[in-house]
């Protein structure tokens, strides 16, 4: 099963292949191809895995931080 992202960064929209095997997350992937350095992201999204155990807190910082980046509307397809 062939999965693709689809999203918009600075305003152009694009998509990108995905696979499991080469990146932890959609977002490693994504920052990945535009370039962005991830590691303040990571580190923070560490500490916040260390003080709460509510993955909506998680999600919401992982879509708030990404939006500041630059990047919208992003959405994972799966093609059969």
């Amino acid at each position: 099963m062939a999965i693709t992202i689809t999203y918009s960064y600075r305003g152009q929209a694009r998509s990108l292949p995905y696979a499991n095997d080469k990146y932890h997350d959609i977002y490693e992937a994504l920052a990945k191809a535009e370039g962005v350095d991830l590691s303040a992201f990571l580190a923070m999204e560490h500490q916040l895995r260390a003080l709460t155990r509510d993955k909506q807190a998680l999600k919401d910082y992982r879509e708030k931080e990404f939006a500041r980046l630059g990047f919208a509307d992003i959405q994972v397809t799966r093609e059969p």
